[in-house]
């Protein structure tokens, strides 16, 4: 018996079969065959029988989904991917059910050696099994085919499947289940569909110029992609998973534990969120592309390429899920695909990029009516307390004396920051909340960049955002972030960032600067980016918004600050790891998330509400707004606890494995405490700040919600971090005149 009915499906392009199908099944079969993968095996019991490769029909899969490729290149994708499900399979067997992590990563950490990028890289060694046997044959027919950027970006994409199939493990090990924001984030590199999409580039003979591939249209494409691809096969594969393999990696299951429902309530949420994610890259195709081809000056070779990838990646999609319908290696009974609307033109049913315009849910839907229910601010809580440096009265002084020299008050922006509404907001009490040990000099440059941040956030929001001005807005920030020469400063928000950068080229290390420029860049883009949603009127897919809010909150600016205060010469690599990475995104989905809820009655009803994530998620569901901000605080309180589980339990590991000295390892602890201070700060700030509150003699939104609770126990699955019993949070925010030790630390 299945254990829910399969939802329908919006498949809004037919699947084509390559009409090669039957010599490429043939060809990969032999090839499987020479390879080890079928047949007997030395290295231990055979993972496939006969039967079960036929069953699968993998070469059925590749001709439909890449229609169009020649046979010699069907022969080879389809190699590829006999090769990935068997590795799969393979790590299922040898490491997964026996519960071998150490095993597993002897495992993979041999696998990169038979993927050499580079010229004159050492020969790879002898293939121990047919794992390896495959990957050295497959590399070393592909890489000919494709330029050294593409090799560099597919070997990658193979390594973080190889490389998170640890993660997975792990998860199984300890009957976790992730939360969805972590679980989208892993599933994209463990599932293989970003791997997928590189492979399509090859199928298609059409790769995406080097130039481009990093953008955030290319990026979204692929993302989208790759989550339609991962959801789509977690519904499938959900029976299978989580009867027969113990699996606890699965997008409904997830869903399921998350919003405490039932597996059918689970799938049809995952299938809606399956159907958001194609969605997001129709819109990405028909409203970014065209802007891409113009900024990048694109030739017509290229943008015929980029539209051919993107062709391809529709075709994937189509196809993948006319094989799971198919193939017996998922449960498919009684699947149908959801049809093209009532109402929708008949044009929706042309392939191709450009004819999707007709379905995007945006432009086939009323526009979003936001906040339209009743909302109360839920409940929020840290495991820790909020700390206040003692310098705060002198830094009210320093911040308004260099408001007024920079012109942000007294008509920096007109009726917003008078000198009245600057006291009440009391910026200074951000800074001395979220850096509480920070010394008087370094603590007044800390103060002014937010003090800025937050000022630029307002003037972008008055002098681009209300008016709808997208050109205006990128010229303003192109010559704000690289001003022509000889360009004098002509308002607030130049004036502070000139006089920013030349006081921090003192105080920081030429890395650290381009650091901080980059996360200036990033904050400057995403803004953009939430402009062109204001002008589109399109609520964000939840996806992209939780993706996107990450650099809409200046967290990537913000950890670049307390790196240099506390972090300063931790190596590259670590601060690129996968570990540190999450670090990152959690710290920046508490920031970001929280601010949504506490802002959403300023947003609502002066600033439209189109990017707020309790938007996002009532849109996505279709339930109230009550309902929709209590989802969102379950997700906030979700990243505290996985922020907790990432330095409890994964820094410890990294620092023994990146070998790293004594004081690179305090470096690295005082660099997670400080973020532990700057989000205790930042949410007793947010809660008492007279930025967010409403006018005298309105009713408050959020009246009775607003409550502090720093539990003993929090629960649920990546919570053990955060159970040592921690002190309640004080009505009066003590000062900080000694670090004191913090519970729960990251272990390093």
């Amino acid at each position: 018996m299945q254990p829910f009915e399969l939802p329908e499906f919006y498949v809004p392009h037919p699947a084509r079969l390559n009409p090669r199908v039957g010599e490429a099944r043939a060809h990969s079969r032999r090839w499987a065959h020479e390879m080890g993968i079928l047949g007997p095996d030395e290295t231990g019991p055979e993972i496939w029988t006969e039967d079960d490769y036929d069953a699968h029909d993998y070469a059925l899969l590749t001709a439909y989904t890449h229609p169009d490729a020649p046979g010699p290149v069907l022969d080879l994708v389809t190699d590829w991917y006999v090769w990935v499900f068997y590795f799969d399979d393979h790590f299922l067997e040898r490491y997964k059910r026996p519960r071998d992590l150490a095993g597993a990563k002897e495992h993979l950490a041999r696998l990169p050696a038979f993927m050499p990028v580079k010229a004159g890289s050492p020969p790879p060694p002898e293939p121990a099994n047919p794992v390896e046997r495959g990957l050295a044959d497959l590399w070393e027919r592909t890489v000919p085919l494709m330029s050294a950027e593409w090799r560099a970006r597919f070997a990658e994409s193979t390594r973080d499947l190889l490389r998170e199939s640890a993660w997975e493990l792990v998860n199984i090990e300890e009957s976790r289940v992730p939360n969805p924001i972590d679980y989208v984030r892993m599933r994209r590199k463990v599932g293989g569909a970003p791997w997928s999409a590189d492979l399509v580039e090859v199928a298609a003979g059409a790769e995406v110029p080097a130039r481009v591939a990093g953008t955030r249209p290319l990026r979204v494409l692929k993302d989208a992609f790759s989550d339609a691809v991962h959801l789509r096969n977690d519904i499938f594969s959900y029976q299978r998973e989580t009867e027969s393999e113990g699996e606890v990696n699965n997008g409904v299951l997830v869903m399921e534990r998350f919003f405490g429902t039932d597996p059918q309530r689970a799938a049809e949420i995952t299938n809606d969120l399956l159907t958001s994610r194609m969605q997001q890259f129709e819109h990405t195709a028909v409203t970014e592309l065209p802007v891409l081809f113009e900024e990048h000056a694109l030739d017509p070779a290229e943008r015929r390429d980029v539209l051919r990838y993107a062709r391809g990646l529709q075709d994937w999609q189509s196809g993948g899920h006319e094989w799971h319908l198919r193939s017996s290696r998922y449960m498919n009974e009684g699947a149908v695909r959801r049809r093209v609307p009532p109402g929708v033109p008949e044009v929706a049913r042309l392939l191709g990029v450009g004819t999707s315009a007709v379905r995007i849910r945006s432009l086939t839907r009323p526009p979003v009516a936001a906040g339209g229910g009743e909302f109360r601010m839920p409940e929020l809580s840290l495991p820790y307390e909020p700390l206040l440096n003692p310098r705060i009265a002198g830094l009210r002084a320093h911040t308004a004396e260099w408001a007024r020299n920079m012109g942000m008050l007294e008509g920096g922006i007109p009726g917003t920051w008078t000198p009245k509404a600057f006291d009440a907001a009391d910026y200074a009490m951000f800074a001395a909340l979220t850096h509480p040990d920070a010394p008087g000099p370094e603590l007044e440059l800390i103060a002014d960049w937010h003090l800025w941040r937050f000022f630029f956030d307002d003037f972008f929001d008055a002098r681009f955002k209300r008016p709808r001005d997208l050109p205006g807005a990128k010229a303003y920030t192109a010559r704000l972030l690289a001003p022509p020469p000889g360009h004098a400063p002509s308002d607030p928000v130049e004036r502070g960032l000139a006089d920013l950068r030349a006081r921090t080229g003192a105080a920081m290390s030429g890395d650290e600067r381009a650091g901080l420029d980059e996360a200036l860049r990033q904050l400057a883009d995403s803004w953009l980016w939430e402009l062109a949603g204001l002008v589109h009127n399109r609520v964000p897919d939840p996806v992209d918004h939780i993706e996107m809010r990450r650099r809409t909150s200046g967290a990537a600016f913000t950890a670049a600050l307390l790196r240099h205060a506390h972090a300063g010469g931790l190596p590259p690599d670590v601060l690129a790891s996968t570990p540190m990475q999450a670090l990152h995104d959690t710290f920046a989905d508490v920031a970001g998330l929280r601010n949504d809820l506490i802002s959403y009655p300023k947003e609502i009803e002066g600033e439209d509400g189109l990017n707020n994530a309790v938007v996002a998620v009532e849109r996505f569901l279709g339930c109230g707004t009550q309902r929709a901000a209590d989802i969102v605080a379950d997700l906030v309180e979700a990243r505290v606890r996985q922020f907790e589980r990432t330095a409890a339990a994964e820094l410890p590991v990294l620092t023994a494995e990146s070998g790293l000295d004594a004081a690179a390892r305090d470096g690295l602890d005082r660099y997670v405490r400080a973020m532990r201070h700057w989000t205790a700060g930042d949410l007793r700030w947010s809660t008492t700040t007279g930025r967010y509150a409403r006018p005298a003699g309105e009713t408050a939104a959020r009246a009775g919600g607003m409550r502090f609770r720093v539990p003993s126990g929090p629960s649920g699955p990546g919570a053990a971090a955060a159970r040592s019993p921690r002190p309640a949070c004080p009505a009066p925010v003590r000062h900080c005149e000694t670090q004191p030790a913090i519970p729960g630390g990251s272990g390093t």
